[in-house]
């Protein structure tokens, strides 16, 4: 399977592009003046303590509090060791883990922090929406092999490495090297690694810890004291292996920093990372650019002629499955499960293009056939298992609704490039131009009966319709409330809105 990492960079933006057999597999992008803050560690004073919600808002020098729960809290301020837990991936992918029993158990957060107190805190979720970042005091240092976790004294290997001799294998070289304090978990990506590599990637996240504590102590203000990696080092970091058969970058600066990391941490593939100096844009020679427009769309056609609808919310996201063109050979029950299964392979897909995060409710096609509803579960469970971010799938109701969760750390594709529409706000709709001319009617009424007359500024949409179809209304009020009532179009108006003015100079605008 051939695949390579692309690494476009731009002044303003650098996106990083995952490809298997000239597919797009994953997208990263980072904007200088929007730079991803997951990962990033901070010297943070507590604000506020909030009892009822077991949380607390940390001022950590951005423009929004940051957001901590009392389970991301660590030992050293009050917490047992045993009820620890990190929320980082690839401890959750390790051997141990915090039991839901454990959690009603924990310290009330009270009893843990006060206001003014000074914190170590790592980002584990960027801001979203309204929302500030989400943070913890579990403070975990991802190197090429493994995740260093000062403040723990635990070792795991993550659990995408089933071999159970290699587990034995890397645990016992971590629990040699590693120094007296802190825990470690091998990374997926340590798998066969030598025991120099590992050794390396210790000794270096060792010296970045003993730097962080250093500046803890020298910051006397909340802010940032030791920032996460470029995008375009993290992708290195993270999907550069002997799989890859090239890393291809097309700024001359950016080569060479990838190539210094990359000679430093995996010297054996430097030769893999090459400088794009061709005319054309590195994104348009392997079409990704059309691929993110796709992504961005919210229907999805299917290749069989069927197609999925995509709607983003603010809780979860919906994925509708329909067969639209596509008619089948066999009989029904054969058609809807293939429209099915195709669609569980393009959900996938589109899920990590996008990032799509949080809750997600997949609506498939019904199927009368139990063995047939195992084969679409058991194929999108298949179809998540290549997905870097944690997944869990909950099944399928009777309805053929399927629940699943994909963990969410940075905003989704669509909130990184879009934003709400200026026009309907967001909502999605605005409203016709009949509801509105009735609401300008009802508004008429409310006025009651006076001599002179109504002048009504509005869009010209909604004086057109009323000219045409809402002339008998307009009759019936006219001589009801005994008054001449005259439409005036206003070309800068939105199409809701409106003002009334009377000869008496008054005005009434829209609510």
């Amino acid at each position: 399977m051939s695949s390579e990492i692309l690494i476009n960079v731009r002044p303003i933006e650098t996106r990083v592009a995952f490809v298997e057999n000239s597919h797009l597999m994953d997208l990263m992008i980072e904007r200088t003046r929007h730079k991803g803050l997951v990962g990033s560690i901070y010297r943070g004073e507590v604000v506020r303590v909030l009892p009822g919600m077991q949380a607390a808002f940390v001022n950590i020098g951005l423009d929004r509090a940051a957001f901590l729960y009392v389970g991301d809290v660590r030992k050293d301020v009050g917490l047992d060791e045993e009820l620890l837990f990190d929320d980082n991936e690839e401890q959750r992918n390790g051997e141990k883990s915090s039991s839901r029993e454990d959690a009603d158990h924990r310290v009330p957060i009270q009893d843990l922090l006060k206001e003014g107190q000074t914190l170590l805190v790592q980002v584990a979720k960027d801001p979203l929406g309204t929302k500030g970042a989400r943070i913890t005091t579990h403070i975990s240092l991802p190197g090429r092999h493994v995740v260093y976790m000062p403040t723990l004294n635990h070792v795991g290997v993550s659990r995408k490495i089933e071999e159970e001799a290699e587990r034995d294998r890397l645990k016992a070289i971590v629990e040699k090297l590693r120094p007296a304090k802190g825990g470690f978990i091998v990374r997926t990506a340590g798998e066969g690694a030598s025991e120099d590599s590992i050794k390396a990637d210790i000794d270096y996240l060792v010296l970045v810890s003993k730097e962080i504590f250093h500046n803890y102590e020298e910051r006397k203000t909340p802010g940032l004291i030791h920032a996460e990696l470029d995008v375009e080092l993290r992708a290195v970091r993270d999907l550069f292996n002997e799989d890859v058969t090239q890393v291809v970058v097309d700024n001359q600066k950016v080569f060479k920093k990838v190539h210094k990391f990359v000679s430093q941490f995996m010297p054996q593939l430097k030769d893999k990372i090459v400088f794009y100096d061709k005319q054309k844009s590195l994104f348009d020679q392997y079409d990704i650019d059309l691929e993110v427009s796709r992504a961005l769309e919210r229907k999805v056609w299917l290749k069989s002629g069927g197609y999925i609808v995509i709607d983003e919310a603010e809780a979860l996201v919906v994925i509708d499955v329909n067969t639209g063109r596509f008619v089948g050979k066999k009989d029904l029950e054969d058609t809807i499960l293939k429209t099915n299964l195709e669609a569980v392979r393009e959900i996938a897909h589109q899920a990590r293009i996008r990032n799509t995060g949080g809750i997600i409710i997949i609506d498939f096609i019904d199927m009368e056939r139990d063995v047939n509803k195992e084969k679409v579960l058991e194929q999108l469970k298949e179809e998540l298992a290549k997905d870097r971010a944690r997944t869990n799938v909950l099944g399928m109701s009777a309805l053929g609704l399927v629940e699943m969760t994909r963990k969410r750390i940075r905003p989704s594709l669509v909130k990184t490039l879009c934003e709400p529409c200026s026009y309907c706000e967001g909502k999605g709709f605005t409203k016709h131009k009949q509801t509105v001319a009735n609401e300008i009617f009802r508004e008429l009424e409310r006025e009651g009966s006076f001599a002179g007359s109504s002048v009504v500024h509005c869009h010209a949409d909604v004086a057109d319709w009323i000219y045409a179809e809402g002339n008998e209304m307009l009759e019936h009020l006219e001589a009801r409330l005994g008054r001449r009532v005259v439409f005036k179009v206003e070309s800068d108006f939105h199409i809701e809105q409106y003002e009334l003015y009377t000869t008496g100079g008054g005005v009434t605008p829209s609510p």
